[in-house]
């Protein structure tokens, strides 16, 4: 299990915060507020339809005027609110590239919450401790296992935020997904950023609807968290492994490629099932790697989504 202590906490951001400041602003130009736009309320100018624009904005008179569809943009609100639903499981506690999940998962996080309060945004979260043993009684608003901290300007709160967020113990289990995300539904909030920061490894079908929902009245945005070994076996003879949520022991023999070929094709079938239901749910997907340079990667993700909305289309 990792270190949690405070120190080792803050050990970790203070890395990252170099990281983030130094090279994410170098690579990011312009005026990014967040880590998409915000949708806004405030109309703005029209431009015609194309595949991908929300419906819900839809410029009804000058589409009538025209006879061609149009959609009406908006502008982004001065103050955005973002909120992170962080999963914590114990299946995050694994990392065979550079960084362990779990450390990706905070370092989304910290760039998130960077983009997010330069801008005088308010950010805020929902962490996944892990299954909820000890008893007590959650509110209807904070799922048991769920743990919320409100949303806040200012960079020293995101600050305290991320420190919370790395230092959180991981409980053996897996994280209720879906409630977690649901935990981002209640109490209703004005229209905003959601980010869910996972592995999503836990079942499609668990969290797909929550997902769905909260997509209706908020920019969603998925970061999806993946370490190579998730996705093929070296070729390393007998491998022992252990499940970080079961504790279960198992012995591999990967010197057998028919084994390597099926756990390919089963890890290729997973991911491509939880894209898909990220697509249906509206999502935005990012994938951050733990072999790969992510802050790169998160850069590249930012440009095309400019991109996409300049030409129309967002996901």
């Amino acid at each position: 299990m990792p270190d949690t202590s405070p120190a080792r906490a803050d050990a970790v951001l203070s890395r990252l915060q170099l990281l983030v400041t130094r090279k994410l602003d170098g690579l990011l130009q312009g005026d990014y507020l967040g880590l998409l736009p915000g949708p806004g309320t405030e109309a703005g100018e029209s431009r015609e339809y194309r595949p991908g624009d929300d419906v819900r904005r839809m410029d009804w008179p000058v589409t009538a005027r025209t006879t061609v569809p149009h959609v009406r943009r908006t502008v982004a609100d001065r103050e955005l609110e973002t909120w992170l639903a962080v999963d914590l499981s114990a299946s995050l506690d694994f990392g065979t590239g550079r960084w362990l999940k779990r450390e990706l998962v905070i370092a989304a996080a910290a760039a998130i919450a960077h983009l997010t309060v330069r801008g005088g945004n308010r950010i805020g979260a929902v962490i996944g401790t892990g299954p909820h043993r000890d008893g007590r009684t959650a509110s209807p608003a904070t799922p048991p296992g769920v743990l919320r901290l409100p949303a806040r300007p200012g960079r020293k709160e995101a600050q305290g935020l991320l420190r919370t967020i790395a230092g959180t113990p991981t409980r053996p289990g897996r994280t209720d997904l879906g409630l977690l995300v649901d935990a981002l539904n209640r109490p209703p909030r004005r229209r905003g950023m959601a980010v869910v920061i996972s592995d999503f490894l836990a079942p499609p079908a668990q969290w797909g609807r929550p997902v769905r929902k909260l997509g209706v009245r908020h920019e969603v945005l998925a970061v999806e968290v993946v370490d190579p070994r998730e996705l093929e076996l070296p070729d390393v003879g007998v491998l022992p492994v252990v499940d970080p949520e079961t504790g279960e022991l198992h012995e591999v023999q990967t010197a057998d490629p028919r084994l390597r070929r099926r756990y390919a094709e089963a890890a290729a079938a997973q991911r491509a099932a939880i894209a898909h239901e990220l697509r249906a749910a509206g999502a935005a997907h990012l994938r951050l790697r733990t072999d790969s340079d992510w802050l790169l990667d998160m850069v590249r993700f930012v440009a095309a989504q400019r991109h996409a909305r300049t030409r129309g289309t967002t996901r």
